[in-house]
């Protein structure tokens, strides 16, 4: 038994910022047992994905430095100091194998009568990441095979046992878990499994909660309060010497471009994650403004805002160059928004190099847009008056308006399809589908699945130069407007720029209809509106 006061014989850690053993209270540190967590690893366990495959698990300092801590430290009563550790770390640097190994480790060899080893996350596949590999780490060692028995979703010993679990927190009272290893916090969609299995662990002597995730974007979420009591007892502001914060990352204003940042956040760089694909995704990042806090909150864990910066109004200002459609096929979308906003139909036909030439019709009802102009300092009047965007008579929209109009483009130009939301389709929907040939009116979704291939798309266009909208004041002005949700599975969506409050982006909104329903790229799978008009009763 060593006093911290007289030093354990290794190098002091100091994980991210956080040094444990810079504590207060009787807990000291017992190095026979740090030294045998760090034995079951390199003795018992081996890599079994990429080129490591096969060979022993042996820690990388930034890993040896948290298993050491984890189990080393005690109490006066012998018992684990720590009881909860939050591992913030971005993606790619061996977390989920070393989760694993853990979850092994407090099956095994923690000395616990009728363990419960529980791996957790948002959805059973993500859990089942860490228990596979775990699994298939058994699988490689004979002497785990012969003191184990795995089945497909547990492995057991003796009276003690190791489960995946899935998000249903309804099913999980009743547990006694010894030790929870929660996978990919960030992406859980409310605090009940957490708080669950949290409380489960009230009926043993020392119990482990790991939680590892990336930083998410959630400023709401479990995740983002685990993380922020995390910093707190990581700056000394809230004393808690049973909780262990281990954080990699770079401060918030970060150049993600710069080398140096992505040596400070990635502790596994050169040995887990490779340079040349962060310099990879850098580019890409520089490149395509929607994967900038993708890379950001992935791979430097930096806490994002879910809304983020899209369209760079330089590159949509070069590609202004337009062409009349002609004969070519014309997809359209149709934004109606609400009675009193701006209602937005966006043409659009695909060019010989790829490209796309772009047409619009914005309508608006007069007397709201006088009213507007003034509180919003937007000049709906002046564009009325140059002919972008036309008046209805009124305080709301005039569909029939609307409708005319749209019956008189199609005697110009052929329009093959009309992508309308299917949760905002109104009388003049199911009036134009009744008047227009069969299949025209096209139902669409407004989440993730619908539009994120098509949003991505609209954003390589702008990128390259190859969206050609004549320099329309209406759509630049939209396009300025306009942010992106991100998902935590990389999908986007426009959404409106918060900062911006006044601003419309039902033009884009269209265009990314438009464009969806142009390339044949959407899937949206859960109505066959999609595949079909409406049909009227």
């Amino acid at each position: 038994m060593t006093s911290p006061d007289i030093s354990p014989e290794i190098e002091h850690p100091i994980i991210a910022g956080y040094d444990p053993y810079a504590t207060k209270g009787d807990c000291w540190f017992d190095q026979e047992a740090a030294d045998r967590a760090i034995g079951f690893f390199r003795d018992c366990l081996t890599h079994v994905k990429g080129e490591m495959c096969g060979k022993p698990f042996e820690l990388d300092n930034w890993q040896e430095d948290i298993v050491r801590t984890m189990f080393g430290w005690k109490r006066q009563d012998e018992t684990r100091r720590y009881r909860t550790a939050y591992i913030e770390i971005p993606r790619k640097n061996g977390k989920s194998t070393l989760c694993a190994g853990l979850a092994l480790y407090m099956l095994i060899s923690d000395n616990e009568p009728g363990a419960e080893v529980y791996s957790a996350a948002a959805e059973r596949e993500q859990a089942s990441i860490v228990f596979d590999i775990a699994a298939n780490m058994v699988a490689n060692e004979a002497i785990l095979r012969g003191c184990t028995q795995t089945f497909r979703k547990s492995i057991v010993k003796g009276t003690s046992s190791y489960k995946v679990l899935s998000a249903d927190a309804y099913t999980k009272h009743g547990l006694n878990a010894s030790a929870i290893v929660f996978d990919e916090l960030h992406a859980q969609p409310n605090r009940d499994l957490y708080d669950v299995l949290s409380t489960s662990t009230g009926a043993r002597k020392q119990p482990l909660t790991i939680a590892i995730t990336t930083a998410g974007y959630d400023r709401n979420s479990i995740c983002y309060e685990v993380h922020d009591y995390a910093s707190k007892v990581r700056d000394g502001i809230i004393e808690d010497e049973s909780f262990l914060p281990v954080i990699y990352g770079v401060d918030d204003k970060a150049d993600f471009k710069d080398p140096k940042m992505w040596e400070q956040a990635n502790p596994g760089l050169g040995s887990s994650i490779r340079r040349d694909y962060l310099e990879i995704e850098a580019k890409k990042a520089a490149e395509l403004p929607s994967y900038e806090n993708t890379f950001r909150r992935l791979h430097l864990n930096q806490w994002t805002e879910q809304a983020v910066r899209w369209l760079p109004m330089e590159r949509w200002d070069e590609a202004d160059e337009f062409a009349a459609f002609g004969d070519r096929p014309v997809y359209a979308g149709l934004d109606l928004a609400s009675t009193t906003d701006i209602a937005a139909l966006v043409m659009v036909a695909q060019d010989d190099d790829g490209g796309f030439d772009v047409m619009t019709r914005f309508w608006i009802p007069a007397e709201n847009a006088h009213r507007r102009e003034r509180t919003d300092r937007v000049p709906y009047e002046v564009w009325i008056r140059e002919g972008i965007v036309t008046a209805t008579p009124g305080d709301v929209i005039d569909y029939d308006q609307i409708r005319e109009d749209i019956l008189e483009l199609t005697k110009e130009v052929n329009i093959k399809q009309i992508a309308v939301d299917r949760w905002n389709a109104t009388q003049i929907v199911t009036q134009l589908d009744g008047e227009l040939p069969a299949g025209t009116m096209v139902m669409f979704g407004q989440g993730y699945r619908s539009m994120s291939a098509p949003s991505k798309q609209l954003e390589a266009l702008v990128m390259g130069r190859k969206l050609h909208h004549n320099g329309n004041p209406v759509m630049r002005w939209m396009a300025s407007n306009c942010a992106i949700e991100t998902d935590p599975a990389g999908n986007i969506k426009p959404t409106k720029n918060e900062k911006k409050s006044t601003g419309k982006i039902d033009g884009i909104v269209a265009l990314v209809m438009a464009l969806a329903r142009a390339t044949a790229e959407i899937d949206d799978g859960d109505s066959v509106y999609e595949d079909r008009g409406i049909i009227a009763l």
